[in-house]
Order: C-alpha cells, then structure tokens, then sequence
C-alpha cells in the first residue's frame, strides 16, 4: 500500500532463542503518540460510503488496536490527533511526499498514512468503499474495498508501526489482497512494544480479587491484562536474542552514536562492502537514524535499533571477511525521585 522504500531495513527475522521469528517492524526513529487517550476526526467523507456507515467502519476499525493496546479512541469534530479524508489524485501534499504518492484512481494505491506526530490518514476517493468484506462487483466491473479492513492497517501506521513479514499480520503489506481483517499475534507484539500493556480501568483490583482474571479471562485481558498477568507478551521477550561467542557485544547508553568500520585499515584498495542488520541488508542511509558510507556505519543507539549489525568484504565476488557486533541498551538506572 505504501511505505514500500526501505522497509527491509528495519523487518528482523531473528530467532528469539529458538522459540519463535518477530516480524513486525516498528518504524526506525520510534515515532508514537505520547499519550494514550487517542482523538481522531473525519475531515472529508467518501463519495461511495455513507457518513453513517463509514463512521461505522471507523470506528471498528480502531477497536481493533483499543482492544490489544492500552490506547482509546474517540472522534471529534474539533482539532484531533488523527486526522482522515478521502481524496482523488492530486491531493494535499503528495506531489512533495514520496513515500505518500498521489492516488491513481481505481485500484492500485488505495491509501496511506503519515507517522505520529503528524497522524493523517489518506483514501483515494475514486476507490468503491464499502462496509463489508472487499469483492469483486460483475455488475459494475470494479472492486468494492472493505473500509475497515483497509482502515485497521493504515491505523498500524498511523500509530507508529511499519509493515510485518509476517503472511498472517494485519500490517502485512498484502494484507489488503488476503483479506486478512484481524489483529494477529505479531500485530499485538509490535503495538505492545511501542505502547507497553496497561490495564484500562481503575477497578481492576476488585475485579482480580473476586477471581474475574481466571473467570472472564477474554474481558480482563481486554481491561486488566498487566494486573492479571496477561500481557500478550512480555517487552523483554522480544529483544533480539544473544549471538554466539564470535561476535562482539557492545552494550551502549541510548541515545549514543554508535561507529563501525568494515575490516582492518590495511586494505590497500577500497573493498566492495555490504552491510546487514538482523540478518537483513541495509539498503540506504536514513536521515537522523542510520548513516552508511563505504566502510563506515553510525547507528543512533535506541529500543528499535537494537541487534547485530554485519558487514561483509567482497571481492571478485567472495566474501572475503565479516565482522560483527551486537548492539544492546545498558539498562536505565530508575530514577530516586
């Protein structure tokens, strides 16, 4: 749908200690609201859906992550977090926007949306939408796009989270051609990871005490997930997993400029180098993230980042020499205030 450039970067593959792949992607500067109470408004309304029924689609659209995160939304008429609007062509500012490209009419783009702060969601108007399963329409020779299925994903981003490798994700890239509608497991990971796991409701300890977490588990772990010990996942489940011995550890404060150099000031010609995350080739510099310049590599020490980062020395085709290192965030020290 978009965000299609450089989404390799950051998609991890790596084992978590044999037990199972994370694929979700979190978007490389961490950009997420900072606050949990969520406002969202309609500012242009489609010309093949009802305002009825497309606050409809909305609206389900958005429970499905208020009911795996501890995030609420709401719409409003006034200034809101999330802006959304059905546009045609040339709209707003995607002539400047290459991530965010103009719509193209029937098929193709279908819509996109822009990371927190910003918080827009975009729908090509010249798509049928409708509130139900996408279909193909013999008797008007076009297809008939499901709101909310569509919604739900562009949410994901709009929330901070970048495409999953994962087939059965919501925020898989062909998500939109699978109809898949749901939340799945990896979606929950990667919206726990950057909003954490809090109970919603102030009465979560009455309700554990009168046995609610064992007797009405699907409700409390909607609510009362962290004070019932039923977080989908714990956050340190999902870091990435200890190397073997040949690789060398750097545990780094955040924030930190980190620096690699590729081989050894020896070489005497400049060698074809390659450069890999998690397994996953780094294909290009991100501004204020990564930077990539032949041998050298700088990486911004945070959460999203952490990893083992590779590089490899080719010639004539061999690879002649890899080095690697694992970067990890040395623990915070809490705070005595």
């Amino acid at each position: 749908m978009e965000l299609r450039i450089l989404l390799l970067l950051l998609q991890s593959a790596v084992s978590s200690r044999g037990t199972r792949i994370r694929r979700y992607a979190i978007n490389p500067l961490g950009h997420r609201w900072t606050h949990h109470n969520i406002t969202y408004s309609i500012v242009q309304f489609p010309s093949s859906l009802s305002p009825e029924d497309t606050r409809k689609a909305l609206s389900v659209a958005f429970t499905k992550w208020s009911d795996v995160s501890p995030l609420t939304f709401r719409e409003v008429n006034a200034s809101a977090d999330i802006t959304i609007g059905f546009y045609s062509l040339n709209h707003t500012d995607c002539w400047s926007a290459p991530l965010h490209p103009c719509f193209d009419g029937l098929n193709g783009e279908l819509a996109h949306a822009f990371l927190p702060p910003r918080g827009e969601i975009h729908f090509d108007n010249q798509e049928f939408w409708i509130l139900g399963k996408s279909r193909f329409s013999w008797k008007q020779g076009v297809w008939l796009n499901d709101l909310v299925q569509v919604a739900a994903h562009e949410i994901g981003h709009a929330l901070g989270l970048w495409h999953s490798r994962d087939p059965e994700a919501l925020m898989h890239p062909n998500a939109t051609y699978t109809g898949q509608r749901n939340v799945a497991q990896d979606d929950v990971w990667g919206i726990q990871r950057l909003y954490g796991c809090l109970d919603k409701k102030r009465v979560c300890d009455p309700w554990a005490r009168l046995g609610f977490c064992e007797r009405r588990r699907t409700f409390m772990k909607k609510n009362c997930a962290q004070r019932c010990d039923l977080c989908y996942e714990p956050l340190e489940a999902v870091t990435t997993p200890v190397p073997s011995a040949n690789v060398k550890i750097k545990m780094v404060t955040r924030g930190k400029v980190v620096g690699f150099r590729c081989g050894n000031k020896n070489l005497r010609s400049p060698p074809k180098v390659s450069w890999y995350k998690d397994g996953e080739q780094i294909l290009t510099s991100i501004p204020g993230y990564i930077v990539m310049k032949d041998r050298d590599l700088r990486i911004v020490a945070n959460e999203f980042n952490e990893g083992v980062y590779t590089c490899r020395i080719h010639r004539r085709g061999d690879i002649i020499s890899a080095n690697s290192w694992f970067i990890r965030l040395k623990p915070e020290q809490p705070s005595n205030s």
